[in-house]
């Protein structure tokens, strides 16, 4: 078993990823650290978890953890991730796991001299849905890809949302546009070469709160638009020669619409719907990074993937900046 301490008290570990490592066969929470070690001791009694700390170097110099689960700000998932991997703990931190490309080379040098485990939580790699989209675009069931189309969007304008707020990381490339660039390059094992892109920023947060973004993969196109200021809506759709793959609920498993994949085969006139009702995807992530960390053969993504995804987010916001294409 491998043994986690949660650095933080964050809803997205208290909603999704506590209750995930809780029910998995091979982790378990040990311990909750927080700057307020009141808030540390409710949220592990809430999970019964028997260690609470009221700081974060406590926790990680205690030897009742293996591994940290990061759910801080993004301007802190670098400072923390380092200094976990120096205290000898595998890390688990959320998407993003950094701001900029260029930050990930320190996390592969932490990571490679410390010999522990690092990995950003993209839960949707572990998730059925893209195993299958994977696997029905590697079998050539829609024939040549040549276009892929996302979009994810939802409404927040909450000034205390840290989303909302630059210095911790905020805004909506590195929430969400996050997601269609990840989908794409996991499930067709292709890198983008170069994008267009144009992006508005919040007036009065300064956070960028739209994108639409154009990728060059040489072999296909991806199309793209986010917003933290839209009406929710999440779709990703592989268009081929011979038919297209629609992802229905793609990123938020089952909270925009049903885990479904849909195969439109018109070379062969079919129609087929794969469905995957409770694919517990925090749970599959959390086995996969404990299996990993464990010395299993568990795939999971690598700091050299996030730094690929990031240079693409990177990009984007380049391009942002004038007409034209911008190299990734």
């Amino acid at each position: 078993m491998v043994r986690f301490g949660i650095l933080s008290t964050a809803k997205i570990g208290q909603q999704a990823v506590v209750p995930a490592i809780q029910d998995a066969e091979n982790c378990v929470v040990t311990a909750i650290a927080s700057r307020d070690l009141s808030r540390a001791r409710a949220m592990a009694d809430r999970f019964s978890v028997p260690h609470a700390f009221g700081s974060y170097e406590e926790m990680l110099s205690s030897d009742v953890i293996d591994a940290v689960y990061i759910p801080l700000p993004t301007s802190q998932h670098v400072e923390w991730t380092i200094k976990a991997a120096e205290a000898g703990k595998h890390v688990l931190c959320e998407k993003p796991i950094s701001l900029k490309a260029e930050e990930i080379d320190r996390l592969i040098a932490a990571r490679d001299t410390n010999k522990v485990l690092i990995a950003e939580a993209f839960m949707i790699t572990y998730a059925p849905v893209w195993l299958k989209v994977r696997e029905l675009l590697g079998q050539g069931a829609v024939g040549r890809l040549c276009h892929v189309q996302g979009s994810f969007t939802y409404f927040n304008r909450d000034a205390s949302n840290m989303r909302n707020i630059p210095e911790l990381g905020g805004g909506g490339l590195p929430d969400i546009g996050v997601y269609p660039t990840m989908a794409t390059r996991f499930s067709t094992g292709k890198e983008p070469l170069r994008v267009q892109a144009t992006t508005v920023r919040d007036k009065d947060f300064g956070t960028d709160i739209y994108s639409s973004v154009k990728a060059d993969f040489s072999d296909f196109d991806l199309t793209f638009y986010i917003s933290t200021q839209m009406a929710a809506r999440q779709q990703m759709v592989f268009h081929g020669t011979d038919g297209f793959i629609e992802v229905k609920s793609p990123f938020n498993a089952d909270r925009y619409g049903a885990e479904e994949v849909e195969l439109t085969d018109q070379k062969h006139g079919r129609s087929e719907i794969f469905r995957f009702p409770d694919s517990r995807q925090y749970r599959r992530q959390a086995e996969a990074f404990a299996s990993k960390a464990m010395g299993g053969a568990a795939e999971v993504v690598s700091l050299e993937s996030s730094r690929a995804n990031q240079r693409f987010i990177d990009a984007v916001y380049r391009a942002s900046e004038h007409d034209g294409w911008e190299t990734v």
